[in-house]
């Protein structure tokens, strides 16, 4: 059984024909979102830090909004548009801060033409606790 979540309080809107995340198979798919702001309804520009922080505070919204928690996070893409070590490297320091510990999920970052004024896009997968 597959359920969608098209829409959650304070995340970001699906702009197009997606969901912010789907839950099946015991694994909740999380797309990937944006620096988008809930507090002005617009992409964010400012440092890849702040950016980061903001898709991750985004990304935490949906988890929780579907019923689970980011701390069971198997799997990150992270997708930036600087490949540079110094975007790497702050990137990387605010990623660090939502996976803390010894076991962090698995992680592929890779750069990419990204659309629209942003410089990183972040979609994971999140196991779901069977009650």
């Amino acid at each position: 059984m597959k359920t969608t979540f098209r829409s959650i309080p304070d995340c970001p809107p699906a702009l197009g024909p997606y969901s912010l995340a789907v839950r099946s198979s015991g694994l909740l798919f999380v797309s990937g979102m944006t620096p988008w702001d809930p507090a002005t309804g617009k992409i964010e520009r400012g440092t890849i830090a702040e950016q980061t922080r903001l898709v991750l505070e985004n990304i935490r919204r949906i988890v929780e909004g579907a019923g689970v928690s980011l701390t069971d996070t198997v799997s990150c893409r992270v997708y930036l548009r600087d490949l540079s070590t110094e975007n790497f490297q702050a990137m990387n320091a605010v990623y660090a801060e939502y996976f803390p510990g010894d076991h962090p999920p698995a992680r592929a970052t890779v750069g990419a033409q990204l659309p629209g004024a942003f410089d990183v896009e972040i979609e994971c997968v999140v196991a779901v606790k069977e009650s």
